[in-house]
């Protein structure tokens, strides 16, 4: 069975190279949908809370809600980041209260501080569904993810194997000691 959720993002991006209207800087509200699955945990009779599954995502996406997102040669970021920093805010300011934690993979590198992600291909919906899946495959087991932006959608579905190792009390990952974060419930 699988629970799921959705997330808005706001996010600016372009398309280098591209021959149409998305070749200019301009904005979108993206809608992402991640679904989990796994066998109903007993104790709390879900697969996964739908909250924990926002929380844990949530950690990364908010590094691209109401950011910058460019491909690492555009020509733009070396001059975004020469503004940012003439103005004082490349590496944060006190009103940055959506700062998720720096990530770097094969596919996107995260700076936080000035609101921005630098990705190695042009961020389309497919590229994000590449994205999201990249940096939470290990922490949900994601069977598939849909995003759409204005008029472009796209979906991908993922094998799941194994389980995920839930507290009976509140659904929620233990952790490497068999320990819920949450209720403090111990593994025997």
């Amino acid at each position: 069975m699988r629970s799921f959720t959705t997330f808005d993002l706001q996010y600016a991006h372009r398309f280098l190279g591209f021959k149409g209207e998305a070749q200019y800087l301009h904005g979108h509200t993206g809608t992402l949908t991640i679904e989990v699955e796994d066998t109903i945990n007993k104790g709390v009779n879900m697969v996964f809370p739908c909250n924990e599954i926002k929380k844990i995502a949530w950690n990364v996406l908010k590094n691209f809600d109401h950011a910058l997102v460019l491909r690492e040669d555009d020509p733009l970021l070396p001059a975004i980041l020469k503004a940012y920093e003439e103005q004082g805010i490349k590496d944060g300011a006190p009103n940055n209260v959506m700062v998720g934690p720096k990530f770097e993979t094969e596919l996107a590198k995260a700076y936080p501080e000035c609101r921005l992600v630098v990705t190695k291909e042009t961020m389309t919906v497919e590229g994000m569904i590449k994205i999201v899946y990249d940096l939470l495959k290990d922490d949900l087991n994601i069977a598939k993810i849909t995003f759409s932006s204005g008029d472009n959608a796209a979906s991908q579905e993922y094998t799941v194997s194994g389980e995920k190792d839930r507290c009976p009390l509140c659904g929620i990952l233990l952790d490497e000691n068999g320990t819920c974060p949450k209720c403090g419930y111990k593994k025997h």
